[in-house]
Parts: structure tokens; sequence; C-alpha cells
């Protein structure tokens, strides 16, 4: 507890040192003691979203800077005096947190996220979910099929990252240890396929988030009239990192080759053979014991039933409320808040029927689970509230506006995604959190980039283009800073599922995080800067990772790495 209050006492004097370093009480004696609306859109209104990034990235916390930021906002909206300081300390809460709840669609977010989380709960307890991954495993005899196994476990439980982290990790592990597949290879593995494929899944824990994030942008644009998700459904083909992270798991796994920090991790796993003190994870023991409980294990059709339900029942939400006579204009002009609402409601329910009619819980333990499930979306719900109620700020200080006065003649809007992706990258490593990066971001980014696109006379489709590919680089740099990151909320759970070395994960991570992002930031220059298309940049990027993976890539002889005389690593599982 005196921890907490000391981030705060630092905290506070962090800003207040901060402001006065920059001026700000001279610039606001200057003004007069003038109140708010001569604040409006000038170089003070990007004060909020500056100190939560400032104060993010000295103490690592994003709830306490997102707070911060708030209070900054609400002082600079409020009264402008020494006893402002005081008053807008509750006026934050009272007058933007709460209101940020209360907010219709808001609320819907964090109900279908709440519901997903409570689903997932379920599932996981009833055993489902480890019945699918065990059903699937079996098929699994060497190291190569080890490893596609695993990544391949990430797109089954693509609703959730931490559900794909924790469930994948626990379940495999026992499997990959005997197969004699690096625990830091698992954790990439692992790591490298939760959050990739939760944020282009069409539906997942994300999609709310993410939904709500465009949704608050978009209100700073009367003139962008396209539904949320359809923004996010056409940002998908720009999500370069996503989608070439995917890629690149799968054809390190399918190649068998690892390099840099991974293959001297698979390296001294083979020397740990014949030298105990190396075997730290006790990988050589003839018998491996999981050390855990023995968990359910459960019908697969337990926990596949409520996923369909979900993906079904919010598409068939989104075509029941949309008008068109194309796919695409349904979407577009779809309620997306009540298809997530009706899927995650229906998926929930499946799962309680199947469940208690089944007799695989009582219902006690059944709503233990789904409290459970639910308890694990709060901190990210948290950081949505916080990151709604900053956005509020900045709408009313006009930061978007003050950001385009600056920017909107001077940069180039054709670079603007690439330098928006090197960012979000940026303040998710530094924050170690993705969604925090995003409810940041992502208000000022998307208004800036139609002001950019408006005002050099773009066409109205380029500057759609534009908005798609900054919503695409805010998303996927978000994800990219959040795997290089050793304070990341998922990178820390990959460790802990796989019972890895956390430093370990990052050191063998890192390499092939950051060259997937420097793939993914020459992507975007080339489709926007050079007007490339994507069929070529996506066959040349497979290619260029394919080249790498080849060329710097290895398989290592087991052989080269036992004593003279004695029984080399086991060969048969390579």
């Amino acid at each position: 507890m005196k921890w907490k209050v000391l981030y705060w006492i630092a905290g506070l004097s962090a800003l207040f040192l901060f402001l006065n370093m920059i001026g700000v009480p001279e610039a606001i004696a200057a003004q007069g003691g003038k109140s708010s609306p001569d604040i409006v859109g000038s170089w003070l209104s990007i004060l909020p979203p500056l100190v939560a990034i400032g104060i993010a990235l000295i103490f690592r916390q994003v709830l306490f800077a997102l707070f911060l930021g708030i209070w900054c906002g609400a002082f600079l909206v409020g009264d402008i005096s020494f006893g402002g300081v005081f008053t807008s300390f509750f006026t934050t809460l009272s007058g933007y947190i709460v209101p940020a709840t209360a907010d219709e669609s808001h609320m819907s977010i964090v109900i279908f996220t709440l519901l997903i989380g409570g689903m997932v709960g379920i599932i996981t307890d009833n055993g489902g979910t480890r019945g699918v991954i065990q059903r699937i495993s079996g098929l699994v005899r060497t190291k190569v099929h080890g490893q596609l196994m695993t990544a391949l476990m990430g797109f089954i439980v693509f609703f959730d990252d931490y559900a794909n982290t924790m469930v994948v990790g626990n379940t495999m592990r026992p499997l990959t240890d005997k197969l004699r597949i690096s625990r830091a290879k698992l954790a990439y593995l692992v790591d490298a396929t939760a959050a990739p494929i939760a944020t282009i899944a069409l539906v997942s824990t994300w999609i709310g988030a993410m939904v709500g994030f465009i949704a608050d942008a978009q209100e700073k644009m009367p003139e962008f009239n396209e539904a949320a998700y359809g923004v996010f459904l056409s940002s998908l083909p720009y999500n370069f990192y996503a989608f070439f992270t995917i890629f690149f798991v799968l054809m390190i796994a399918w190649s068998g080759r690892d390099f840099s920090t991974m293959l001297k991790a698979r390296i001294n796993l083979y020397k740990a053979k014949h030298n105990p003190q190396l075997d730290t994870y006790n990988l050589w023991k003839d018998k491996i014991k999981d050390d855990e409980e023995k968990q359910a294990v459960s019908h697969w059709s337990n926990a596949a039933i409520p996923i369909f339900t979900l993906v079904f029942g919010t598409i068939g939400g989104l075509f029941i409320t949309g008008e068109g006579s194309t796919v695409q204009e349904i979407i577009e002009t779809a309620d997306s808040y009540k298809g997530l609402l009706w899927g995650s409601l229906l998926s929930i329910a499946v799962a309680v029927v199947m469940t208690l009619g089944k007799k695989l819980l009582n219902v006690e333990e059944m709503l233990e689970g789904m409290m459970e499930g639910m308890h694990t979306m709060f901190d990210g719900l948290l950081i949505l509230v916080m990151a709604w109620a900053l956005s509020a700020i900045t709408v009313e200080l006009g930061t978007a506006d003050y950001l385009m006065s600056v920017f909107g003649e001077t940069l180039n809007p054709y670079w603007l995604p690439a330098l928006v992706l090197i960012l979000s990258a940026l303040t998710a490593f530094a924050t170690g959190s993705s969604w925090g990066t995003m409810g940041i971001l992502m208000p000022l980014v998307v208004p800036l980039a139609w002001e950019i696109g408006s005002n050099n006379g773009l066409p109205v489709e380029m500057t759609y283009q534009i908005i798609y590919a900054s919503v695409s680089a805010v998303l996927g740099g978000s994800v990219w800073g959040d795997h290089c990151s050793p304070i990341s909320d998922t990178t820390i759970l990959s460790s802990i599922a796989t019972q890895c070395d956390h430093v370990e994960h990052v050191n063998t991570q890192l390499p092939y995080a950051m060259i997937v992002g420097g793939i993914s930031i020459v992507g975007m220059i080339c489709v926007l800067v050079a007007g490339i298309s994507f069929w070529i940049i996506y066959p040349v990027g497979i290619a260029l990772i394919v080249g790498i993976i080849y060329k710097f890539g290895k398989v290592p002889d087991p052989e080269e790495y036992a004593p003279e005389g004695k029984e080399a690593a086991s060969t048969r599982l390579d």
C-alpha cells in the first residue's frame, strides 16, 4: 500500500515539475486568468496526452498515467487557479471517468467484454478448451509437428489473447517438453500467436475495445460517417505486423530452423543432456512430471459450440441490423454493438446450458469459473474507461485541431501511417500495454489523418485509405511494442504459462519481433508512399521472411554437442 502512495506523490511531483519546466504556469499567467475556451485549440491542449505518455514512460504504470492525464485536462478545462488543482481532482472522476462508463456504446463494450470473459472461464473450467487441444495434439510425433501444433492452437483459441496464452502454454508444455522443444521456443510460439490473431479476428475480446476506440475518434470527424466496425474491417489489409508475424511463426515452426538468441537456447538444451547444471527446466528427466494439478478435460464440442455460437451469433446480429444489397454495405451500416452483444450473450448462454446439462460442473463451480473469466478482463476494462475519459478531455480542449494546425500542411499524409506505426510501437514498448497505447493514440491519430488528407486536397477515397492505414498502424504498432516489452502483461503471462525464464523469453523473442516489425514498416511505406499493390507487398514480404529464415536459420545437429563416447541428444524427434 505504501508503494502506491509513493507512486502518487512521485507522480504528482513529476507532473508539476514537468509543467514548470515547459513554462505552463507562466503561459497561463500570461493569459491573465482567461477561461478554458481560450485554451481550446492552443498548444496547451496537447498537455493531457503528453502527460499520460510521459508518466507512463517514467513509471511504467498505464492506469496511473492515464489518471494524471485526465486530471491535467480537467484542470485546464476548469478553473485555472491554485484551488482548481484540487477541484479538478474530483472533476476527474465525476466529470469524465463516470460519464465515460455511462455512455451507451461504451457500456455495450464493457458488457460484451465481460460476457466473453465469462464464456472463456466456463469452457476453460469445464475442460472443453483442453479437450480441443488434447484431441488435436494426439497427432503430434516430431518436433516440427509439436511446434506447428502449438502455433495452430492460437487459431483455435482466437477469441482472447490471455486465454490463448494461458490455455495453450499450460496445455502444450508437457508435450513440448517430451519432444525436447526449448521453453523459450514454446513461449515465443504462444506469445506470437496470441495478440496478433486476436487483433485481426472478426470476433474477439479485442474487437469491442478496438471498435470503441475507433468510434470515439470518429466523434471528432462529423463528415466521416462510416461505421466503426466497417473501418476496422477495411483496415485489416494494412495490419502488416499481425499477418507477417503469423506467417513468420508458422514458417519458423515448419522449417525447424532457428537463429540468433533462439538458436543459442536450443543449443543449450542439447548441451544440457550431458550437463545437469544447464538443465534448468529438468527437460531431460526420464519421466517428465507436470507439477500442476490435473486439469479437467472434456469433449471438444463443449468449447467449440459456444465459440461457433459467438462467431455466427455476432455475424447474424450484423446482418439483422445492417442494410444494403452487398455484404460490405450491410456490415458498414450494421449496429456492431448490438451484434457483439447478441453474439456474446448467446455464447455464454450456450456454455452455461451445455455445462450444467452435461453435469460437467455444478452451479457453484460454473459461476466461479464464469466470474474468474470476467475477472481477467478487469484490467483491460479499467484502461478502456480511462482512455475514454482522456479522449473526452482531448475533444473539449481541441487537441486534434491543434495538431492539425501544426502538421496539417507540413506533414506528408502518405508518411503518416508509417510514423504512427513506429510511435505506437515505442509507446507500447515503454508502457507494456497495447490497449493503453491504442486508447491514447487512436483518438488523436484518426482525426489527424482525416484533417491532413483534407488539407492537402487528397481525393476522399485516398483520405479514407490513409485513415484505414493509420488505424492498423496503431493496432499493429501496439502489438509489436507489446511483444518486445519485458513489462508487457502478455509477455509475462507467456513466460508464466510456459514456465520459461522471463529474461530468456524476452531476449529470444526480440530478434524475431524486430525483423517482422522492420518488414511491416517497409510494407506500410510501399503501399502508401510508393503506391505498390498489396498483391505485391505481401508475396514479397513472405519471400523476404522465408529468405531470412533459410539464410540465417539453422537446424543444429545434437551429435555436435554430445561428449565423445556418450549418447547424442535424441535425433529421432527432430
